[in-house]
């Protein structure tokens, strides 16, 4: 089921929050919407849901003007960062909350409940308490609880935002999983640039209320629209006027080569599979280099050799709109 957003506006006093905000959702994609915190991506995803109430513009979903429409008459799953569980309430019984004040017959309950209980793997857990379950075990059963009424649309906020690392990655392979065998159309909501270029099919950017690009990973990350994606969208750092990414850098031995901008070696760093150079141009900018172990091993350089660098012809930079202070660091945001 499709998703049209079409020129929503939402103020909370005098703070902007979405600015004539325009976007379609294709049915049955997994959708993230990227951005900082305070971007208006949260606002966005709770006006889709009926939480919260546009000021102006319009939200049709599957053609259907819900703009006005109550929560309970969108026919969407909403699964929050914090499980919201019912924590007197067995997992079965979680799950089973939404089908039993639908009035389903008990036999259509238990059949439903079973099948989703297998499908995010917790059937061996059915009669534990929340209070009993892991985070990710938990959130698992929040992702079942939101599919057990056959939503046409399924809306994540920040859902793996409160667990670690390990299980973070765990549960984005998992969803993805899930979203391949199930084909609801999905929106979740998330701050962290790898999570979306791993698990989306497509990646709506906002920042400060306004939509900044809309397109694959592969789109975003190889052809950013402008400086705050390319920033935003994973490692950069700068040479002369232009932002690039660091593995997007050809570094070569002077001598060796006489393109390029010269510059010395300021310091090594070896991080895992990477070794990531640190070179002050002739001009004084700090830029940084992304190579593998092999390719740095071929250079024979070290700290204080001269070198030069060039961009990778093809590769994709942005022209800066200040002069940078110093290259940025390549990594990527984490949730926090």
């Amino acid at each position: 089921m499709s998703i049209e957003i079409s020129q929503v506006g939402k103020h909370f006093g005098d703070f902007v929050a979405l600015d004539d905000v325009s976007v379609g959702i294709p049915a049955g994609r997994l959708t993230a919407l990227l951005g900082p915190s305070g971007g208006g991506k949260s606002t966005l995803l709770r006006i889709v849901a009926g939480l919260e109430r546009a000021d102006t513009g319009r939200v049709e979903i599957d053609g259907v003007d819900a703009t006005n429409l109550p929560p309970q008459k969108r026919n969407v799953g909403f699964v929050f960062q914090h499980y919201a569980a019912f924590k007197h309430l067995t997992v079965r019984r979680n799950v089973a909350f939404g089908l039993e004040i639908r009035k389903r017959s008990k036999d259509e309950i238990t059949r439903r409940v079973d099948e989703l209980l297998a499908l995010v793997h917790l059937g061996q857990f059915a009669e534990r308490l929340p209070s009993q379950l892991s985070g990710g075990q938990r959130q698992r059963m929040a992702l079942a609880r939101a599919l057990a009424v056959e939503p046409t649309v399924l809306l994540l906020d920040e859902p793996f935002g409160a667990l670690d690392a390990k299980v973070r990655k765990e549960l984005r392979d998992w969803l993805r999983r899930l979203h391949d065998e199930v084909h609801v159309t999905t929106v979740f909501v998330t701050h962290d640039q790898e999570e979306a270029l791993e698990v989306a099919d497509e990646i709506v950017v906002i920042n400060e209320g306004r939509v900044e690009q809309i397109g694959s990973p592969d789109d975003l990350y190889d052809r950013p629209a402008n400086e705050f994606v390319m920033r935003f969208l994973g490692p950069v750092t700068q040479l002369g006027d232009e932002l690039v990414r660091p593995h997007d850098l050809q570094l070569t031995a002077d001598g060796a080569d006489s393109t390029g901008v010269a510059g010395r070696v300021t310091r090594i760093t070896r991080i895992g599979f990477e070794i990531r150079v640190e070179v002050t141009t002739s001009g004084g900018q700090p830029v940084t280099v992304t190579l593998t172990r092999n390719e740095f091993h071929a250079l024979g350089i070290q700290v204080d050799s001269p070198v030069r660098i060039r961009v990778t012809p093809g590769s994709p930079t942005t022209t800066v709109t200040a002069p940078a202070q110093r290259s940025e660091e390549p990594t990527f945001a984490r949730s926090h």
